[in-house]
């Protein structure tokens, strides 16, 4: 009688790929110059990174930690005077990188450390980015969510830790 050899799969020690880029984006947003939150995006297409982007001044303008960004380094309550604020979300600054070296972002996945605003959401649905991962809740309304879903851009929650 002949036996059937077993062979027993080896479990992967590796970080499922939702859980790298996450990781690599909290490291990115260890360079963010905003003095008020730290947040980055990574830019994937074919679990490769093709962008990055943190958080806070545009190019050329005085880093915010540095006083660059008068409504962070004042006194202003979260969530008021944004319209004030001359920091560049991560997402933003992600997807201008791309455009900077020309890169194409057509069918990417986004993974920010927080979930998107609506302006953000916008600029992901144009660039054409497929899918967005977030880790924390920011602004994320019900008119962003349902924005993304009409354009049908995949959004979702990564666990917390």
């Amino acid at each position: 009688m002949a036996t059937a050899k077993r062979t027993k799969k080896k479990i992967d020690p590796r970080p499922d790929w939702d859980s790298y880029f996450m990781e690599i984006a909290r490291v990115v947003a260890s360079r963010a110059n905003c003095s008020r939150r730290k947040v980055a995006a990574v830019v994937v297409s074919d679990h490769r990174i093709i962008s990055t982007g943190y958080n806070g001044t545009p190019r050329g303008v005085t880093n915010c930690f540095e006083g660059g960004c008068a409504r962070c380094s004042g006194k202003a309550p979260s969530g008021s005077s944004l319209e004030e604020c001359i920091c560049v979300h991560a997402e933003q600054n992600a997807i201008c990188q791309a455009a900077y070296y020309g890169i194409r972002l057509a069918g990417a996945t986004i993974y920010v450390t927080i979930s998107p605003c609506l302006t953000c959401a916008k600029l992901i649905i144009n660039a054409g980015i497929k899918e967005v991962v977030y880790g924390g809740d920011y602004a994320f309304t019900a008119q962003t969510e349902k924005l993304l879903k009409e354009a049908h851009v995949i959004c979702r929650r990564f666990p917390a830790e």
